[in-house]
């Protein structure tokens, strides 16, 4: 029986970190993974989805290009060419990774699917291991309704589209969420008929009303969405499925494509390692529940990371917490709170989506919908800078806290969404109020000038600033 002080279940982001942070400690520190070495975000995640997202904005100047003068004319999109550079970049950030893997001794990593037979011990194949404390950093897997199943290879989700060799002529994704939105938005512009469908009408992470309205009418006026879809049927005949629902109109459709896209959500990975073998408190979907501070589960000497903790599936959270859980699973029984950052979250749809702080749904059960906050806004179509650049699609709301002031939170959808979140952040995560950040320096002209828009009539309906100008000779026109 092989002896441990910690034992680390799983080699992605949330693992790698948390074997990191345990040997620092000097601790006996083994890494058991049961599949490849390396991270969601590298192999099927955030890279190779940016690599399709460049591909298709290239394809998209020349929608555009006639306003300025500059007559591009459409592209001939090579699928191969595409895709082969998808794989080929893909391929590279994944051997960055497995470098880093390369790196840590043979003898502390242990290849094998990890099951508990008990709160200390573990069976790996054939060996047994014996571990003081575990991190339990599993990670996810994609998600689909199980009659999908029927579908066969006519069915795929993202660790699938970045194996293509070439492009398909029409998917239908299921899922206008992050993944959705992103991946269907690209295959559109890369030439693929694109029908999307979602249930209860949810458009990416959104949670504000009318910054989801917006979104949902933007992404529908380039291809066919249907956030609240009603599908009767899905088949597969041949080498297509088909499918059968009522239009935006309540008008009966049947179309056929070559795939369908499942971009349902995705499933911790935590129902085949053993937690029916212990006593350990699970929350409604079977994950165990533990402390976001300090990544401890309700037995002291058993800790969770990444996306197996269900919390946030972000790479920069999955290492923070794979972070704070080697940490104190080396340092057990001296558990401390770890290094929180604000949350964060970016789509890079076009125009992007990112949220930033406490959503509005989370502010208004904090606080109630009629008070103790307010909502500061501005829209990007008149902004001057985006206008310039005819990038003038998007809203930002920004709320801020009676009384104190205190910036609380942030949801947009708009250009360089990506950058202004991470102003904001930045902000929030210092605490500022409202006043503090008026008094940072904007310059002219610049989108970021749009935050300060929003950040006055934000000050005004607190009370706490003058009305809103239509025009003041510090901003300049078109602010």
């Amino acid at each position: 029986m092989k002896q441990l002080d910690v034992a680390v279940i799983g080699g992605g982001t949330a693992g790698l970190a948390a074997y990191r942070a345990a040997k620092e400690q000097n601790q006996s520190v083994a890494i058991i993974e049961g599949g490849p070495f390396g991270t969601t975000c590298a192999r099927v995640g955030c890279m190779p989805s940016k690599l399709l997202i460049a591909a298709a904005e290239n394809a998209h100047q020349y929608e555009k290009s006639a306003a300025f003068g500059v007559n591009l004319g459409r592209p001939a999109i090579d699928g191969q060419a595409v895709m082969k550079r998808v794989r080929d970049e893909r391929d590279r950030f994944v051997g960055f990774v497995l470098e880093s893997v390369d790196g840590i001794p043979a003898e502390d990593k242990i290849q094998g699917f990890a099951k508990f037979i008990d709160a200390n011990t573990l069976q790996v194949g054939e060996q047994t291991i014996a571990a003081k404390r575990i991190v339990i950093a599993t990670g996810s897997r994609p998600a689909w309704p199980a009659p999908w199943q029927s579908l066969g290879d006519r069915l795929v989700v993202n660790d699938d589209i970045f194996d293509w060799h070439d492009l398909p002529e029409s998917v239908a994704v299921f899922g206008p969420g992050v993944i959705g939105l992103e991946l269907g938005q690209s295959l559109h512009r890369l030439g693929v008929k694109v029908h999307m469908f979602g249930i209860g009408g949810q458009v990416g992470p959104l949670t504000d009303p009318s910054v989801m309205a917006y979104a949902k009418e933007t992404f529908a006026s380039e291809f066919y969405l249907d956030p609240d879809a009603k599908v009767d049927n899905i088949r597969r005949e041949g080498e297509h499925v088909v499918l059968d629902f009522v239009d935006l109109e309540g008008k009966a459709q049947t179309i056929r494509v070559d795939y369908l896209v499942a971009a349902t959500g995705r499933q911790p990975n935590v129902d085949n390692i053993g937690l029916e073998n212990i006593t350990i408190e699970l929350d409604a979907k079977g994950v165990p529940v533990a402390d976001p501070y300090t990544m401890q589960t309700s037995v002291p000497h058993i800790f969770i990371a990444g996306d197996s903790s269900n919390q946030i599936p972000l790479l920069h959270e999955a290492a923070d917490q794979g972070k704070i859980a080697g940490t104190n699973a080396a340092q057990f029984p001296d558990i401390r709170a770890g290094l929180r950052r604000t949350p964060i979250s970016a789509v890079f749809s076009d125009p992007q989506i990112a949220m930033v702080g406490e959503t509005h749904r989370q502010i208004t059960e904090r606080l109630g919908p009629c008070g103790c906050f307010e909502t500061g806004e501005v829209s990007f179509e008149n902004q001057g800078r985006s206008r310039v650049m005819l990038v003038n699609k998007g809203v930002l709301k920004l709320y801020g806290e009676n009384g104190t002031g205190r910036f609380l939170g942030a949801e947009m959808i708009g250009p360089n969404a990506e950058h202004l979140a991470h102003l904001l952040a930045w902000a929030h995560q210092n605490q500022m109020t409202i006043a503090q950040m008026l008094d940072m320096p904007f310059y002219h002209p610049v989108i970021e000038e749009g935050v300060r828009t929003a950040l006055r009539d934000l000050n005004a309906k607190l009370h706490l600033g003058p009305a809103m100008t239509q025009m003041c000779l510090e901003c300049g026109p078109g602010c």
